[in-house]
Order: C-alpha cells, then structure tokens, then sequence
C-alpha cells in the first residue's frame, strides 16, 4: 500500500519524465517488463551488479515463474526517484 502512496504522491513533471522514458525504453526494447539482460544495455553494468540488483529488495521486481523482472514504468520511475532534478 505504501508504494502506491508514493506513487500518488509523485509531482506531475516526474510522472511526466518517468511516463516518457518509460515509452522510450518500451519502444526501444519492444517489451514491457525488462530482464536481468536488459539492465544490462540499459544500465552499462555487468551481469553480476544487474543480478544484484534485481535481487535488492529496494528494486521494484515482480516474479514471473522463477524469473524476476521489472517493468518498464517502475523502472522509470526508480531510475528517477534519486534525480536531483526532481527533488
């Protein structure tokens, strides 16, 4: 419950920048859920510190069977919740 107050709570030029990278990305990899692969494009990181990631219970994940994805619009928004540029 408390996430979705967070998400409610989000100012509208967030939401907008998050709602837009969010189609960017979805576009671009023609997917709504992104993998443990996919962060790594999108992140510049290694397979390890995307695996890490994904497992950090402060990564926005859902399961699917027994893989752990993230959507594209909870990325966006965790991607950008940290922006200076929105604090």
């Amino acid at each position: 419950m408390n996430a979705m107050r967070d998400v409610c709570n989000i100012s509208s030029e967030f939401g907008v920048a998050a709602a837009l990278e969010a189609r960017r990305l979805s576009e671009k990899y023609g997917k709504d859920y992104l993998s443990c692969d996919d962060l790594v494009s999108i992140m510049g990181i290694g397979k390890n510190n995307a695996r890490q990631l994904i497992n950090n219970t402060a990564f926005p994940t859902i399961e699917v069977g027994n893989r752990k994805v993230v959507s594209v619009i909870a990325f966006a928004l965790w991607s950008l919740k940290d922006s200076d540029m929105y604090a």
